[in-house]
């Protein structure tokens, strides 16, 4: 009877895992693209490798009416512009989003707010080409989850291989 409640279990962790895997592949091939402008952050560890610590623009933007908030997690709706980078428009208030809006989740930790990752990772020895980015490439879907597929250039150019998307 132990054993088969171990390889219930067994199955079960691997079904959840195997969503989880699934659910965010469906985000990067099937979300709709929304493009942030990066805040200025020192990129390089020595205990993780080449990464770039990000902040993007949208959040300092937002900052203010988060903080009055006071809710730690919840989304904020933004517009694309005509290149399609993201403005801040307001905080996600449960009503229908107007035309072109996307609806994005936030968390706010430690005060500083965050979108999907603080952090961009890249290949040992890509560093000088990754000091061109200034905008981060998100996948979003209806719920307002996301997913950072690639970093852009002040050009809006994608930086690099693309990893996670084609």
């Amino acid at each position: 009877m132990r054993k088969l409640w171990v390889i219930l279990i067994g199955l079960v962790v691997l079904a959840v895992v195997n969503y989880s895997i699934y659910s965010r592949e469906m985000l990067v091939t099937k979300g709709g693209s929304v493009i942030l402008q990066l805040a200025p952050v020192d990129p390089r560890s020595l205990m993780q490798g080449d990464y770039m610590a990000l902040r993007f623009a949208v959040a300092s933007e937002a900052q203010d009416q988060i903080l009055s908030s006071k809710q730690t997690n919840g989304f904020v709706i933004l517009k694309p512009d005509e290149k399609g980078v993201g403005r801040f428009v307001r905080l996600d208030d449960l009503s229908a989003l107007n035309n072109g809006e996307v609806r994005m989740r936030y968390r706010l930790r430690k005060g500083q707010v965050k979108f999907a990752t603080n952090a961009f990772f890249f290949q040992e020895g890509q560093a000088k080409l990754f000091e061109a980015a200034r905008f981060g490439e998100f996948r979003v879907n209806k719920d307002g989850d996301s997913v950072l597929v690639e970093m852009r250039d002040e050009n809006l150019q994608r930086i690099g291989e693309r990893s996670l998307v084609e």
